[in-house]
């Protein structure tokens, strides 16, 4: 085969495959550790996939960093939970509309000794305040993460400066959801988890549930398209077709379809909040 022959051969092929990638589009969403680590997207994103004809590139990181990402133009649709920063983030420009998708709640979860005496408590404010009297190990991500957002709000309204104790019972990861729960175990310490994350953790060991239940542990998602205005890299129109999905009740179905060990791991509430 002479030399001109091969450069025809090798265009064509080039050609061929810029082709193939213009016809498979793809967004990047920026997004929780609890969303990856529960296993929600590799279940849900084939499906989506297959109606769409839409890629979707998951960048799974903290809340507070998957703002800070969509802020700088590094995606295309956020999907986190941590809805005051959420909407403070829409107020300046950041994204478009936010919308509610789905929630579940958060959990203590603890050893089987207990030593702060909080098993079985439906008063995350009063355990919270037991963990820190007795001074017992409690592991916090410590990476401003939705989690850790809501972990601080806790500490707040029990009226405790754990910071302040940071190194000594009070241990900060600066972790995704998974390493946490992997340090908290090993260590005895008491941990903040999504649910979700939880019932998909495979360390569990003897660990269990200490303090579920209180309606100040409940986790509510978000999802909102980057403002194409300021970011003109926004896959703008993929973007809103996933947003669109996750709203719709094949999108909802889907959120509600997902289950380990028959356990569903996150409740759709798109059409009861957003109308």
């Amino acid at each position: 085969m002479g030399t001109g022959t091969l450069l025809v051969a090798g265009l064509l092929i080039g050609s061929a495959t810029q082709q193939a990638f213009a016809e498979d589009p793809f967004i990047v969403v920026q997004s929780t550790t609890s969303t990856q680590n529960s296993g929600l997207f590799d279940y849900m994103l084939p499906i989506f996939k297959e109606k769409a004809g839409i890629d979707v590139r998951v960048v799974a990181v903290g809340t507070g960093q998957a703002i800070k990402n969509a802020g700088n133009c590094d995606g295309d649709v956020l999907f986190v939970h941590a809805k005051s920063a959420e909407e403070k983030f829409v107020a300046s420009g950041g994204a478009l509309k936010r919308s509610d998708v789905m929630y579940n709640d958060f959990v203590i979860v603890g050893p089987p000794s207990d030593p702060a005496g909080v098993a079985g408590s439906k008063d995350v404010v009063a355990a919270m305040k037991k963990i820190a009297e007795t001074k017992s190990p409690f592991a916090s991500r410590g990476d401003d993460s939705g989690t850790n957002k809501a972990e601080m709000q806790l500490w707040k309204a029990a009226d405790i400066d754990a910071k302040s104790s940071s190194g000594d019972w009070y241990r900060e990861t600066g972790s995704g959801m998974g390493a946490t729960l992997n340090t908290g175990t090993a260590m005895g310490a008491y941990v903040l988890t999504d649910r979700a994350t939880w019932i998909s953790f495979g360390n569990k060991g003897d660990y269990k549930i200490a303090v579920e239940g209180d309606p100040k542990l409940f986790n509510q998602y978000g999802v909102m398209l980057v403002n194409p205005e300021k970011c003109t890299s926004v896959k703008a129109k993929e973007g809103q077709a996933f947003i669109d999905w996750l709203l719709s009740k094949d999108g909802q179905d889907t959120i509600a379809g997902y289950k380990i060990d028959g356990q569903q791991l996150f409740f759709p509430n798109a059409a009861a909040v957003n109308g």
